[in-house]
């Protein structure tokens, strides 16, 4: 089997290459700069002649592009997508009910938002790790001491100036009044995503006079979808996340690797920005508390730092989200806070009872290597073939 693999950039994009690898399925890599359009000549006669010569099973990417789906409805060949990405607007091309497409999904809302709608072409399935590479790195002893902490929380504080909140500088008050109590309500929700219901005509219409949104050319998506998950959601998401840390760089020693300090943690150290592929693992690994805090559009689905989380063998505590006990059980492979109250309880009770700490990651590293590897997510895109 040989396949044509999107060469975009994307995180764990050498891990699913090895998948593949693994499989025996032989891959050439296919790269334009046109991928995020959803149509250009150029990149469809470039597609085009990477086709001309050979014979591929599927193509593959990263997230569902849809001028990757044009082009393979119109050349006859199946196309797979792997999505990480929530929000992603791209699924609202008309172009997700082409018959080529083989649209994988790793948030469960997301998934049934469509399969519910009648769409056929979507198919659920969570995440994964590189377990092997993950746990085949190990850390310089000189480096140890850098990378070793009671807390640490890889990821972005989504607050960077002139962020698409911030710009509705334009909005009434009462709009804003009314976002601000949807937003504080949705940020002590776990497992329940009401904003976009929440929105409501007037809302929208004076969201519209400030910062206009109409779909793509090609698009189904409502202008309530994007306000709530590209506004609202990554504010909601800083708001959360900087509570959170504040709280815990009060009490214990916490490590942050972001692109963007924010001067609400002055108690944090900053480690800057972290190779995904050579120093994040060991971030985790030397962590004695690794944090995850989801981006509040992604509604019930396991996001991808869980999995390199537990898949490095670290500890991991979490917000709730839905699915995580669907696969692993909490107390036994992971932890997960309820409230702020729980978040810095949960932590000062873990750094308190190491033992229990390491058995809980040593169990759910097994639980990892046994069920939830890039390769084994390869044969069940395999299987739906």
């Amino acid at each position: 089997m040989r396949i044509l693999f999107l060469d975009s950039p994307a995180f764990a994009k050498q891990d699913m290459m090895d998948a593949f690898a693994d499989c025996g399925i032989r891959y050439d890599l296919f790269f334009h700069d046109g991928y995020h359009d959803r149509q250009n000549p150029d990149f469809e006669a470039a597609f085009f002649a990477a086709l001309e010569n050979k014979r591929y099973d599927f193509v593959f990417s990263f997230n569902y592009l849809p001028i990757l789906s044009r082009c393979c409805q119109k050349y006859g060949i199946k196309y797979v997508a792997y999505v990480y990405d929530s929000p992603l607007v791209a699924l609202y091309s008309c172009t997700l009910i082409n018959s080529c497409n083989y649209v994988f999904l790793f948030d469960r809302a997301t998934y049934l938002t469509f399969h519910n709608a009648g769409i056929s072409t979507v198919y659920y399935l969570p995440l994964a790790a590189n377990v092997t590479r993950l746990t085949s790195l190990v850390c310089p002893e000189h480096v140890k001491p850098q990378l070793s902490s009671e807390v640490s929380f890889v990821g972005s504080l989504y607050n960077e100036e002139h962020n698409f909140y911030d710009r509705l500088d334009g909005i009434s008050d009462f709009t804003r009044g009314y976002l601000e109590s949807i937003m504080a309500a949705q940020q002590k929700v776990y497992g329940s995503f009401f904003l976009e219901e929440l929105l409501n005509p007037a809302v929208l219409e004076d969201l519209q006079k400030c910062i206009p949104y109409h779909p793509m050319a090609d698009g189904t998506e409502s202008a309530a979808y994007v306000y709530a998950n590209y506004f609202l959601c990554r504010k909601i998401t800083s708001n959360e996340r900087l509570v959170l840390l504040k709280a815990a760089s009060k009490q214990f020693q916490l490590k942050l690797y972001t692109h963007q300090p924010s001067g609400q943690l002055p108690k944090a150290e900053y480690m800057g920005t972290v190779d995904y592929y050579d120093t994040m693992p060991l971030v985790f690994q030397n962590s004695r508390i690794n944090l995850n805090i989801t981006l509040k559009s992604i509604q019930t689905g396991i996001p991808l730092r869980c999995m390199d989380i537990m898949g490095s063998g670290g500890f991991l505590l979490s917000n709730y989200q839905s699915e995580l006990p669907d696969f692993f059980v909490a107390g036994e492979d992971f932890a997960f806070y309820e409230s702020e109250e729980d978040f810095t309880a949960k932590i000062a009770y873990y750094l308190a009872h190491d033992a229990e700490r390491r058995q809980i990651a040593a169990n759910c590293l097994g639980k990892m290597r046994d069920a939830h590897t890039f390769t084994q997510r390869v044969n069940a895109i395999l299987n739906v073939l």
